[in-house]
């Protein structure tokens, strides 16, 4: 298999320091993404993608992996910001959550979520599914260009 040869940059928006690290992990471990940031709450979320405070150098990431239920602002409020924000709303946002409820999930695709995963408890099948999901986005899929990431 060929991997793109394009560098892509995580966002990790995950509260759970076990979840986060698993992640992160398993990313690294599979070598496609090149990069991964990681905020613990929506609100840090929202301040890293605005460039703000300790985020003013922040890179834009290319995926955006983003828990539901998140302290400060929630995972559908912040995904709701990025897709009504022109700058923001071309980065590809994976729902990654405990929640199987059929309402957050179609408020989540109601608000133009890219994908949404349900985080198995099983830990082998954690991994699978965060190697499965950065493979997609790292390299099968075909990011729309942002006119930031275009110029």
């Amino acid at each position: 298999m060929e991997q793109s040869d394009r560098l892509i940059h995580f966002l990790l928006v995950e509260d759970d320091d076990r979840h986060a690290k698993l992640v992160i992990r398993c990313l690294d471990q599979h070598r496609i993404g090149n990069s991964v940031d990681r905020v613990a709450d929506g609100e840090q979320a929202l301040t890293y993608l605005r460039k703000e405070g300790e985020y003013a150098k922040a890179r834009r990431p290319d995926v955006i992996l983003l828990d539901l239920n998140l302290p400060k602002v929630d995972g559908l409020e912040v995904l709701k910001t990025i897709k009504a924000d022109e700058s923001l709303a071309l980065i590809p946002v994976v729902m990654l959550t405990t929640s199987q409820q059929e309402s957050d999930r179609l408020k989540a695709y109601k608000l133009n979520v890219n994908s949404y995963i349900v985080k198995p408890v099983d830990f082998e099948k954690f991994l699978q599914m965060v190697s499965d999901c950065s493979f997609y986005w790292g390299v099968w899929n075909q990011p729309a260009q942002s006119p930031e990431t275009s110029a």
